[in-house]
């Protein structure tokens, strides 16, 4: 809701000015004059993490569709809530979500804190996702500081120190402009005012409301801030996965520890990922079936942000194991597997032959059942 501007600096009732007119309608925002709901504020800032706006819209949707509310949320098996989640990536993400969904209503009675401090005591929220939290659900004095806030206030300032070092400046200089009222609103006009005027390359410096008072744009290095220190070298790993097929068809799955990356996520069996590539013999030796394994052409590579992730693919016929999940390759898709799973699968599909172990590769295997179905309608109608 919109109130006196008498309390407000001069900058924040321009930048207030701007976003009534320019704000972005986004599904997890309030429409002016409304409360925003701290359950979709909290998710969009979890699921924005990592991702860009225009891929976490369609996903929120869906999720929401599906879990409506924190008592959903938290009522919900974690299985459901990793599968809802596939595709996003960072997959802590959706187990904290969980996680802090349950806590909120055990011991919350499913009601959102309304302080930064008390948020901060929940699983998977830090200070960020606190302070949007608090400022755009609550209206309370906190200052969100994401990559966009940290480009428009470096060069406002010409805060010419590189990041990472620059980040407590810029925040202590965010903090100090955000008005007495309207927080929650001035935070997501921080946001808006980065995402698509104050841009990474090529700022729309003419139309901005602070296009007077900034110093960036005086010196005319805009486009150069905030600087950052180069980055070092994404390393590479490497492993081995392995395609299992038992006699009936179906394919090897397990599921990872709780704890790592992917944690708790279905995989294809794999190696353990390591710096060094994996010789034939070392990988024979860390299969999990004893079994006529042969390599199978080319491999998988999957970048994470501080890694760069090779794998080899090695195929062969196995015994049943129970210690595995067994599935169907047309219900593969059932399963919440990760991206990187998913181009194993692809990968191995591709390379089948028409032997004994033959399936023809076959995207629509690999669509969830009820994409499966619409999609098999339709290409009998073709």
């Amino acid at each position: 809701m919109t109130r006196p501007a008498a309390k407000q600096s001069r900058p924040a009732q321009a930048l207030l000015a701007w976003y009534d007119r320019h704000r972005r309608v986004l599904p997890w925002r309030a429409p002016p004059g409304a409360r925003a709901d701290p359950y979709l504020v909290w998710l969009s800032e979890i699921m924005l993490q990592q991702t860009t706006v225009a891929a976490a819209g369609p996903y929120f949707g869906r999720f929401v569709a599906r879990f409506p509310d924190v008592h959903a949320l938290a009522g919900a098996p974690l299985d459901d809530v990793l599968h809802a989640w596939a595709g996003l990536g960072y997959y802590a993400r959706a187990r904290n979500l969980h996680k802090c969904a349950r806590s909120i209503v055990a011991e919350h009675d499913g009601k959102f804190p309304d302080d930064e401090e008390a948020l901060l005591e929940l699983p998977g929220i830090g200070a960020y996702t606190a302070a949007a939290i608090a400022a755009i659900a609550f209206d309370k004095p906190a200052m969100p500081v994401d990559g966009n806030v940290e480009r428009v206030v470096a060069r406002l300032y010409a805060i010419e120190m590189p990041l990472p070092a620059a980040k407590a400046e810029i925040k202590e200089r965010a903090r100090m402009l955000m008005p007495k009222t309207r927080t929650g609103d001035f935070a997501q006009a921080m946001m808006d005012l980065g995402a698509t005027i104050c841009t990474p390359t090529k700022p729309a410096c003419v139309i901005c409301p602070w296009r007077d008072g900034c110093a960036a744009r005086a010196q005319g290095i805009a486009e150069d801030l905030p600087r950052r220190l180069a980055k070092a070298e994404r390393p590479i790993r490497y492993g081995v996965a392995f395609w299992a097929m038992r006699r009936d068809g179906r394919i090897a799955l397990r599921r990872r520890a709780e704890h790592g990356l992917l944690g708790g996520m279905i995989e294809v069996p794999s190696t353990d990922w390591r710096d060094a590539p994996w010789s034939e013999p070392e990988a024979l030796d860390a299969a999990p079936f004893k079994a006529d394994w042969r390599p199978l052409p080319g491999q998988v590579r999957h970048v994470f942000t501080h890694f760069e992730l090779r794998l080899a693919v090695m195929m062969g016929r196995v015994k049943d194991d129970r210690r595995f999940l067994w599935s169907a390759i047309d219900e593969l898709g059932d399963h919440a597997l990760p991206s990187v799973m998913n181009k194993i699968v692809r990968h191995a599909l591709a390379h089948i032959g028409r032997g004994s172990m033959a399936q023809k590769p076959d995207t629509l295997k690999l669509l969830p059942p009820r994409k499966r179905e619409r999609q098999s309608k339709k290409s009998r109608l073709t």
